[in-house]
């Protein structure tokens, strides 16, 4: 992208394009609001990826708003673009941008919207091509099998030209799927059998006798990122999420190695984004946004993030970085942060003791800890934001009492340089149930029981219902036991979906009404299945590596150095 794309794209978007003879049109869904898609980078970064070609015409589709689904109902209108007010219907392939399993009962709406059926197997071919893509394709692409003709996993700078290059060389649509799976990252659902193992448990999942499909479906990955533009915002709007910020990827994976964390693992090796692009396309957009969004898992894993902390000051950015990771953060860093503006930090000491920080390999103690909140309040910040997990593997009573003492002791530090300014900060505690996710050391055990769970936030609510000056957001156990089941389950879980989005998102009623055993896919230890559901794609992480981990994380055990890919 030119140093004036983001001008020029940003004039673009309130065209209206129908000239489009002879070029291929995709329509670019994200299966929720504008406000919220339009502040998504994944979604940004492939609307640019495919513009950029010049035999590609993108548009771009939201969910509308829900008081608007029965009226749309009622008079059958159709779900049209947002450049051109197309038809989704009219369009060669509507693609699926899906970064939240919360969205896939979206997903069929949107497809009951545009008017296609939601099953790739009642569809022909006079309709769209249905692809999805996104962070979910990275963990368990199963329960959205069904609906789609084509999953597209991995990071969309390999799969856009690998999907362009497949239709460039096919005639119609059964050769286009058979070209497909050529490329790297794309499954074709369709040319594959599952077979099942009764509730909960798969035997396997085969490519059909002389589809040409492969075994496993290998993700799409950037080796590095020297030659890559940084994603970044490339169309402003105030009416979203995050404003007119303007957003921009930093850094690519993270060295941390944490047992839950399944971007960790499936964004491996860590990537930089080259400096001097990064500066420069945030020049180019300082005209239309004066606050900055770094973008990443690990932002000091960037070798140079000092100095782009200082440049995007000297531009006179306000800069809100994402979480940022306890054992990179320096004085420098913070200090920089708060001349920009900044008076909140997020940090995510997940559990409140060094023993079961071990277990889940986060490799920072309370001390260290300590010391980091010190020197976060100390720095001017007034706000610290805090992420923790229950439900760990060998949690005991005793570390719920950690997660209490160790904010207390965060707040009391607060509260000395609170005091000294004159100003009373706050600390914001999330607290959410783990959710073991497929492609991490966890992905074999079973989640607590939710009565289990339950009977934690309680005892936790407990332990915190008198301190002052901290804010407890605790995550319910049913949120999390659905959630697990969207990402721990296979295809039979589409039936749940969508009687899910028939009845309005009640997740308990469309269970019973489907009469799927949910809890043989969440309460139970899966290390010996004969396969894993999320194993059609190989996402480079050598399974022995994770078998090795889960040992080690019951032992208390760290591990320092990156796995082996696959």
């Amino acid at each position: 992208m030119g140093v004036d794309a983001l001008d020029t794209l940003k004039r673009e978007a309130g065209t209206i394009r129908k000239n489009h003879a002879g070029k291929l049109r995709i329509a670019l869904a994200f299966p929720n609001s504008y406000f919220v898609g339009m502040s998504n980078l994944g979604l940004q970064t492939v609307y640019r990826l495919f513009n950029a070609h010049e035999r590609v015409v993108c548009e771009r589709v939201f969910l509308p708003p829900r008081q608007e689904h029965a009226d749309r109902a009622a008079k059958r209108t159709p779900l049209v673009t947002l450049e051109s007010q197309t038809p989704v219907s009219e369009f060669d392939i509507f693609a699926f941008s899906v970064s939240f399993e919360w969205d896939y009962t979206n997903v069929v709406a949107m497809l009951r919207m545009a008017g296609l059926k939601p099953r790739a197997a009642d569809r022909t071919a006079h309709d769209p091509l249905v692809m999805v893509g996104g962070a979910v394709t990275f963990v368990n692409p199963e329960p959205l099998a069904p609906f789609a003709d084509v999953i597209a996993a991995g990071e969309g700078e390999v799969l856009v030209p690998g999907l362009l290059d497949a239709l460039a060389d096919s005639d119609d649509r059964p050769s286009l799927l058979r070209r497909l799976t050529q490329e790297r990252g794309f499954y074709i659902p369709s040319l594959y059998d599952v077979t099942y193992d009764g509730p909960g448990r798969i035997a396997s999942i085969n490519p059909k006798p002389g589809s040409g499909a492969p075994q496993t479906v290998n993700k799409a990955a950037v080796k590095t990122s020297e030659a890559l533009d940084p994603p970044a915002t490339v169309i402003f709007t105030p009416d979203t999420e995050f404003g007119a910020r303007f957003l921009i990827e930093v850094v690519r994976g993270c060295a941390n190695l944490c047992r839950f964390c399944w971007a960790g693992y499936n964004y491996l090796p860590v990537r930089s984004f080259p400096t001097a692009r990064i500066l420069e396309l945030a020049a180019a957009a300082r005209p239309y946004a004066d606050r900055v969004g770094l973008v990443s898992i690990a932002l000091c894993d960037h070798p140079d993030i000092e100095f782009i902390l200082k440049s995007l000051l000297d531009m006179g950015y306000g800069i809100s970085p994402a979480s940022l990771r306890l054992d990179d953060l320096t004085e420098p860093i913070i200090s920089l942060l708060h001349q920009s503006g900044e008076r909140s930090i997020t940090i995510a000491p997940e559990t409140g003791s060094d023993r079961l920080r071990r277990v889940i390999n986060k490799t920072v103690t309370n001390d260290q800890i300590l010391d980091k909140a010190d020197l976060i309040f100390r720095t001017g910040m007034d706000n610290l934001k805090l992420y923790y997990m229950i439900g760990l593997p060998t949690e005991t009573p005793e570390d719920l009492v950690a997660i209490r003492d160790l904010t207390l002791q965060m707040r009391d530090r607060m509260m000395a340089h609170s005091k000294a300014r004159g100003t009373v900060g706050r600390i914001i505690a999330s607290v959410n149930p783990l959710v073991p996710k497929p492609g991490t050391t966890y992905q074999w055990l079973p989640m607590t029981d939710t009565s289990i769970i339950e009977r934690k936030i309680n005892e936790l609510r407990s332990l915190v219902s008198d301190v002052d000056n901290v804010y407890f957001n605790i995550k319910s156990e049913r949120h999390s036991y659905y959630q697990g089941l969207l990402s721990l389950g296979d295809r039979r879980v589409a039936d749940v979906i969508e009687a899910a989005e028939r009845n309005g998102g009640q997740w308990r009623a469309a269970v019973a009404e489907v009469g799927l055993d949910a809890d043989a896919y969440l309460y139970r230890d899966r290390s010996a299945d004969a396969f894993l559901p999320w194993q059609i794609i190989d996402g480079g992480v050598k399974e022995t590596f994770f078998r090795n981990e889960a040992e080690k994380s019951m032992r208390g055990e760290q591990t320092f150095s990156a796995p082996a890919r696959g």
